[in-house]
């Protein structure tokens, strides 16, 4: 169910106007790309459709951008070909990343964008997690960002529609979230993503997509990290904040 093949194609219009353009995404990352040598490996293992990997390549880093979806990678390598950036693209899903890669591969290592709630249960959590490790060289650093779960799940089932219009290439659209909330932590959670684009005549063309997710509180997930040789060396987690950014690196 979670596929993002629909979404891939309106997914600019679920991005902030501040990390829009390439360089606009890489650059909210720069406390922690200082800390990278000069032409840095670098994997960014839920691309999305490639703002943030077409910035890194910018900066002269050797880029990697893996998604699950096909339709994702797809958009990333358009988008680096329009920018004529250097990104090799692949699909591939978190498990599946140690075999394309040898162990300790890259300095760093992205999973932004909310993107680890996807993994199914605890078990899929820590497989991801364990993938991504064995990717980093001793000393690289996982960037992973995440929604605070222990406020969506205080919320309870909704419906979220933007209270304003999101104007991308020319046209504007509505952008509408209905949260499934199931009854315990562990149980699969949904998501539904609408984006209704609205023309100059007045139509409106929608596409939706139902995710899949399984939620984790914020120290289920620091103790998962050190269960596959991470260590958290900063985080901006705070339990009132709708997101939060940890920075973990290879033991």
């Amino acid at each position: 169910m979670t596929s993002y093949n629909a979404l891939a194609e309106v997914y600019e219009w679920l991005i902030s106007d501040a990390k829009l353009t390439p360089a606009e995404f890489a650059a909210s990352f720069d406390d922690v790309l200082s800390l990278l040598p000069p032409n840095a490996h670098v994997l960014d293992c839920s691309c999305g459709t490639g703002q943030l990997a077409v910035g890194l390549a910018g900066l002269g880093m050797q880029v990697v951008a893996t998604d699950a979806s096909e339709a994702m990678v797809r958009r990333t390598a358009e988008l680096s070909e329009e920018f004529r950036a250097p990104v090799r693209t692949l699909r591939a899903d978190w498990q599946e990343l140690p075999d394309h890669f040898d162990d300790g591969t890259f300095d760093m290592v992205f999973c932004v964008g909310n993107s680890l709630h996807h993994a199914v249960g605890a078990r899929g959590r820590v497989a991801a997690l364990e993938s991504m490790s064995r990717l980093l060289r001793r000393g690289g650093r996982l960037v992973l960002t995440s929604r605070t779960w222990e406020l969506v799940r205080a919320r309870g089932s909704r419906l979220d529609i933007s209270d304003r219009l999101v104007r991308r290439n020319g046209r504007n659209a509505v952008v509408v979230y209905r949260w499934e909330i199931a009854s315990h932590w562990e149980e699969e959670h949904h998501i539904e993503i609408a984006v209704a684009q609205v023309d100059a005549a007045g139509s409106v063309l929608v596409r939706s997509e139902l995710l899949s997710c399984w939620p984790y509180r914020y120290d289920e997930l620091a103790a998962e990290l050190h269960q596959v040789g991470l260590r958290t060396e900063s985080s901006t987690y705070n339990p009132e904040a709708e997101n939060y950014m940890v920075v973990a690196s290879k033991v």
